[in-house]
């Protein structure tokens, strides 16, 4: 039998997930301190290819690429992070008070997911984006309200469970009411849940954010996001300048599996299965 710190699994999960987190913690610290440098234009040193002094290249205006790339990834990390809070929030709400607040309110929401889950993902991620005026704003708003439908299903399915456990219907008849027993009882035994739910969107919000800056619906062409990046790099390509796309696309890879990742470390962690791993 192993034994040992890395011989429990448990703590083997713990020690990769707090590496993955001081990871993508060091590319947002990164990041914010170059915002700067990262508009450096140097026409001297344009289309240079990946070298000691520039790991990841130039573009066509002496841009260091490495910079740019790390600077537009805390950014798409920020926006995916504050998208991903904001829709496992409104899918917390909407989950919650379906389950609790009788038929017509658990029939309106169910509405309103089947509503969202039936009209194509980035379409109306597109059109909300448009109609808010692209931007910062656009893209979180618009990755914000379309992620939420399917956190919220599990944990009106899980709220549902609570409603017939004792300590619930015991609270229910000391005469407690419906916000003193969400508040009290059901939240916090949902915080699981929640955490896990919100860290499992985070891919999907940093992707859909780089895909449709990626389109030009997204940020605009000044900030140095991975989408834009991307996009201004499709015209080199056909000239030979390879290091324009791979290595952003490489790190943004990166990024989401690295969230993924945690996302399912965290929810094993979580589970009360794994105790004794």
């Amino acid at each position: 039998m192993r034994t040992g710190f890395f011989g429990n699994r448990r703590r083997r999960m713990i020690f990769c997930l707090c590496i993955m987190i001081l990871f993508l913690l060091g590319i947002c610290v990164w990041g914010l301190c170059l915002e700067e440098a990262a508009k450096v234009t140097d026409f001297s040193r344009k289309n240079l290819s990946p070298c000691p002094a520039y790991l990841f290249g130039t573009d066509w205006m002496g841009r260091d690429m490495l910079v740019r790339t790390v600077r537009g990834l805390s950014l798409s990390i920020f926006i995916g992070i504050l998208s991903a809070v904001i829709s496992a929030g409104i899918a917390l709400f909407f989950g919650t008070i379906s389950a609790v607040m009788g038929h017509w309110v658990d029939g309106l929401v169910n509405g309103i997911i089947d509503l969202v889950m039936g009209i194509p993902h980035i379409l109306l991620l597109l059109l909300i984006s448009v109609a808010l005026g692209k931007g910062v704003f656009g893209v979180v708003t618009g990755v914000a309200l379309t992620h939420w439908p399917s956190l919220a299903r599990l944990i009106r399915a899980e709220v549902i469970q609570l409603k017939e456990s004792p300590y619930i219907q015991i609270a229910g008849k000391l005469g407690k009411g419906k916000g003193y027993v969400i508040r009290k009882h059901m939240i916090p035994h949902l915080l699981p849940q929640f955490i896990v739910g919100l860290v499992l969107i985070f891919p999907h919000a940093i992707l859909h954010e780089a895909s449709i800056t990626f389109l030009g619906f997204g940020l605009s062409s000044e900030q140095p996001a991975v989408g834009i990046i991307l996009s201004e790099s499709m015209r080199y390509l056909v000239t030979g300048e390879w290091w324009l796309a791979v290595f952003p696309g490489l790190f943004l890879v990166l990024v989401v599996v690295l969230f993924y990742v945690s996302g399912e470390n965290l929810r094993r962690l979580l589970s009360p299965g794994t105790v004794h791993e």
